[in-house]
């Protein structure tokens, strides 16, 4: 709850160090003052048997004691309420303060029992109790200048907090179920973009330790059922999962692979059978192939560092990772700011960049989340303006590139407590979240909620299917390129399952799309995606065949366009025909027929002219990128070879279907030449 200050019990005790030769306790019991003196050592004497750490429970004691012989005794009382506060009982902390103050209103010419009192008002979300005992604080002309500007900034979101209750946002959340939920704590929850997988941290018993620690962090997965229902959760494997930490994971979309965090043991070398660190926590990588996953492998590239790295989230591309480091702040003590890292052309990430102060402040930011539109952030922090502790916050993409300023997500999903590890699904309609909130299985659950409409991100759809050999039917590792139309950037980069061929992206809707499938020895695949109106639809299911190139199978090419009646190629056009003068630059034997057809409609010899021109803007446009053009063929087809028959569009009387089923027989195709 403190922030940049020394806590008020070291003040205390200072001050009632330098008194003893001076004789100015408030009281003149020796029996209160000697218990008093004793707490002043018992923490750095003992080890408070529950934690591990400085025997508070016996400085608590023996300052009872003293307030016990002398009721009025401010000392005793201040450094109680300090104690309290740092075990976090606030209550009682409060309780102290108050006496303290009803004692004497003005015993710190600072006024400093009243910013912390405050504090911890707000801490517990009485706001407006908050709000007037800052205003007492802002009183003493002494009071510490940094300190009143912090009173300042606590007391906005106070303000805010109250504006925030007065008007909540619609909240139900919903636990996930004994099938991921436990008596142990769950958090950091991250799912695949079809909703169907989630993977979590589960904290539990260590009975392989010995010593003040006894709990390890592991993964666990669980799975949707068809009744959506998750199903019992399963730890992963052992090459995954060690005798150490391991935790906050970021699942790739398709689920393939996994970024995660580990750190080492008290040797501060073993993170892992077979792993390597930088230093403190670090960020591995493991890949799924088949039913099992690869062992993990330090991150490659310049974003582990001898600093704490965590909470990675990978975006829906593969290509950019944002996550969370433990820098040195600017008014000492270290805390958590959001840092940026790029995939570079090696495959290693680039250095990561710390994003600007419109995100980061001089407190802690965590569980940063790139949801899969690639232009919505959330995280949690505790420098922005909010309800209290971690508040959670949504942060949008500009057409400059910029992130935009933060916006609350609100009472109450956000609390006077501590709100973090937010996951938005990608249609985002759903956010999962960790609470110990009553009514839990015990101690950090999941839940989820439906996310108010005017915090959600992009609606993210899905494409699935498989890839396989067109003749044999075998499954291939395909490499997938999704490429935005409009711009000709590449948005995702995927490969299919080696074992089973099958692929899972993501597909933000409000664009049009161009995708590449690609596998050495075999010709490539191409089809496009109109996403600009995708209402109620969840998911694009699509599979994909392969043509080996020594087999004269046509190869549709989806993404190359024409003017209306014109063989003038458009200009998106260009995306698709460029990946196809690439693979016959890296196939320099191969030759190919260009092939043009057009739909039944309309004249037959002018159908066949203009095929016959469509295929021939194709294969100049080749010879421009340099393939020779005694590789090259073309011809056109007119109506002749419709993919969809007269007949069959005749059963038809949906008008959109009918267009389709034209759409289908006007075409470009290559195919190789044996």
């Amino acid at each position: 709850m403190r922030k940049n200050i020394f806590t008020l019990f070291v003040l205390v005790l200072s001050f009632a160090s330098c008194s003893v030769a001076q004789m100015s306790y408030s009281t003149k019991d020796k029996k209160a003052i000697r218990y008093f003196e004793e707490a002043q050592q018992a923490p750095a004497r003992g080890i408070d048997p529950r934690t591990g750490g400085p025997d508070f429970p016996a400085a608590i004691d023996l300052l009872k004691k003293a307030v016990d012989r002398d009721d009025r005794f401010i000392e005793a009382h201040l450094a109680l309420a300090d104690v309290y506060e740092m075990t976090r009982n606030y209550d009682q902390a409060i309780v102290h303060f108050e006496k303290s103050i009803a004692i004497n209103p003005n015993h710190s010419p600072t006024g400093v029992t009243y910013y912390f009192l405050a504090s911890l008002y707000k801490a517990k979300g009485e706001y407006q109790k908050a709000i007037d005992t800052f205003d007492k604080y802002m009183q003493f002309r002494a009071a510490n200048p940094d300190m009143k500007a912090e009173a300042n900034n606590m007391k906005a979101s106070c303000l805010f907090a109250l504006d925030a209750m007065a008007n909540p946002q619609n909240f139900d959340p919903i636990n996930l179920g004994q099938g991921v939920n436990t008596k142990y704590p769950e958090y950091f929850p991250t799912i695949t973009v079809d909703g169907k997988t989630i993977l979590f941290t589960r904290r539990i018993p260590d009975n392989r330790v010995y010593g003040p620690i006894k709990e390890q962090e592991d993964f666990y997965i669980s799975h949707l059922s068809e009744s959506n229902i998750w199903g019992a959760a399963e730890a992963m494997p052992t090459n995954i999962n060690t005798v150490n930490n391991e935790g906050a994971p970021t699942l790739a979309p398709d689920g393939q692979s996994l970024i995660f965090v580990a750190c080492p043991d008290a040797s501060g070398q073993n993170y892992g059978e077979g792993r390597y660190g930088k230093g403190s926590c670090d960020m591995f990588y493991t890949r799924r192939l088949g039913n099992r996953w690869s062992n993990p492998e330090n991150v490659a590239g310049y974003i582990n560092t001898p600093l704490w790295e965590s909470q990675p989230s990978l975006s829906a591309d593969g290509k950019t990772l944002y996550f969370i480091r433990r820098v040195q702040g600017r008014t000492g003590g270290a805390h958590g700011d959001i840092f940026v890292s790029k995939l570079q052309p090696d495959g290693k990430w680039g250095v990561a960049k710390r994003l600007s102060d419109r995100i980061n402040t001089p407190y802690a930011e965590e569980s940063v989340l790139i949801h899969p539109d690639g232009k919505t952030l959330y995280f949690a922090s505790r420098g922005h303006q909010g309800m209290g502790g971690s508040d959670l916050f949504v942060s949008r993409l500009g057409a400059d590139g910029e992130w935009g300023k933060p916006v609350n997500l609100g009472y109450p999903i956000n609390t006077a407590g501590d709100e973090n590890s937010l996951m938005v699904s990608a249609d985002g309609e759903i956010a999962f979240f960790a609470s110990d909130r009553p009514g839990g299985f015990g101690g950090l659950d999941i839940y989820y909620f439906l996310l108010p409409e005017h915090l959600r991100p992009t609606k993210t759809l899905y494409f699935e299917g498989a890839v396989f050999d067109a003749v044999t039917n075998e499954p291939l590792p395909g490499q997938f390129q999704l490429i935005d139309l409009e711009t000709g950037e590449e948005v995702i980069f995927s490969v299919a399952d080696p074992a089973t061929g099958e692929f899972l992206v993501s597909l933000p809707v409000n664009k049009r799309y161009a995708l590449n499938v690609s596998f050495p020895d075999y010709a490539f695949y191409s089809s496009n995606f109109d996403m600009t109106s995708k209402d109620g639809q969840e998911a694009v299911r699509k599979n994909v065949p392969l043509v080996p190139i020594n087999s004269n199978i046509p190869t549709v090419l989806d993404n190359v366009f024409f003017d209306l009646s014109s063989a003038r190629l458009r200009p998106e056009s260009s995306v698709e025909l460029n990946k196809l003068a690439d693979f016959l630059s890296e196939n320099p034997k191969v030759k190919i027929e260009i092939g043009g057809h057009t739909d039944t409609r309309g004249d037959d010899t002018d159908n066949m002219t203009l095929s016959t021109n469509r295929a021939k803007s194709v294969y100049e446009y080749l010879i421009t990128k340099g393939i020779d053009a005694s590789r090259l063929s073309f011809k056109g087809y007119g109506e002749t070879q419709p993919k969809v028959s007269d007949a069959e569009i005749a059963q038809l009387s949906d008008p959109a279907q009918i267009e389709a089923a034209h759409q289908k027989n006007r075409r470009t195709e290559y195919k190789i030449i044996p």
